[in-house]
């Protein structure tokens, strides 16, 4: 059996274990066989409680976050024709990341729960649209160049918010959200991104014959009739749609869109069309296995997801930089 089937057959299986292992295991540990009984009661019992109102979405979320950088990361890997690019490359994060912490700052998110998801939407969604106008005409390193020029801009106004934040508390508020989790989260906020999250999905899922094109180049694209300002509106739209969604929601989680395509090159080959499922698939893999280990490491207060996943890809993105320059001509 060839390493893609072997991968089409493992990650489904994975995913479908580690998405029962997320319901069950927590500070309440459950009796499977306890919630199956309790969940189809008229009244539902504690066990069928815990599951059904707040393991089970933050298991679902972690999932629909955890497809959409792993997606991504693979889409910007080849657009980018960059092994290091990562969802975060073309400032969408970073927009998402700064229109959360405007709501938190100016108490928005004490009026209603969901604003601060809706004004991370709406950075992400400001950020993708900035970007796009200041890189659309001089190719991908130009588009790169304006992602990384969005996302420092984003990341000062961010540091600003934090210095002249008008409490402890919100500073503190801030910072939390900040390092990304998935705690505490409901299906408020599943409902008011899965839509979003969906038609990112789809938009970059739209890409892949392109991306095949231009892995031979793109002026060997543009004569197979690939339109490239086309694919790289389609690229950060997608990017904004569904990794704007997902950072603002859960917060900055890092490393999931880098690593993930990595771990299923080396089975399914280096055609970038043939890299997108399985990334994605991967990528909801790896964060439901990071939440599942951050709920079990009892050191203290939880670790926040996001700092989990820096500790654990940052070796990942040192040991990748050192194999580029080994191989680099």
């Amino acid at each position: 059996m060839s390493g893609g089937r072997v991968l089409a057959v493992a990650l489904p299986i994975l995913l479908g274990a580690l998405f029962v292992v997320s319901l069950l295991v927590g500070e309440v540990w459950l009796d499977p066989r306890e919630v199956l009984h309790e969940i189809f009661l008229p009244t539902p019992h504690l066990a069928a409680l815990i599951v059904t109102d707040l393991r089970l979405p933050r298991t679902v979320l972690a999932c629909l976050v955890g497809a959409s950088l792993g997606l991504s990361g693979a889409v910007l890997q080849g657009l980018t024709r960059n092994p290091l690019a990562e969802p975060g490359l073309l400032g969408v994060s970073a927009g998402a990341a700064l229109g959360a912490v405007i709501a938190i700052y100016f108490g928005m998110t004490s009026l209603l729960d969901v604003t601060g998801p809706i004004m991370g939407l709406i950075g992400a969604l400001g950020a993708s649209v900035l970007t796009f106008a200041l890189g659309r005409r001089g190719g991908v390193l130009s588009l790169v160049l304006a992602g990384a020029a969005v996302s420092g801009l984003a990341a000062a106004c961010i540091s600003l918010a934090l210095n002249l934040a008008p409490n402890p508390y919100a500073a503190y508020e801030i910072m939390s959200w900040l390092m990304g989790s998935l705690s505490d989260r409901s299906w408020n906020q599943v409902v008011l991104i899965l839509p979003f999250v969906l038609v990112g999905c789809a938009m970059l899922a739209m890409t892949a014959r392109a991306l095949d094109a231009l892995s031979l180049g793109e002026t060997q694209a543009q004569s197979l009739g690939i339109n490239l300002d086309r694919i790289r509106l389609l690229v950060i739209l997608g990017t904004a749609f569904a990794v704007g969604a997902a950072t603002s929601v859960t917060g900055a989680i890092g490393f999931i869109g880098l690593v993930a395509p990595h771990m299923v090159r080396p089975f399914v080959g280096h055609q970038p069309s043939r890299i997108l499922l399985p990334a994605a698939v991967l990528g909801a893999v790896l964060l439901l296995g990071a939440d599942i280990a951050v709920r079990l490491i009892r050191i203290g207060p939880e670790i926040k997801i996001g700092v989990f996943t820096s500790l654990l890809g940052t070796p990942f993105f040192f040991w990748l930089v050192v194999r580029l320059r080994r191989i680099a001509p």
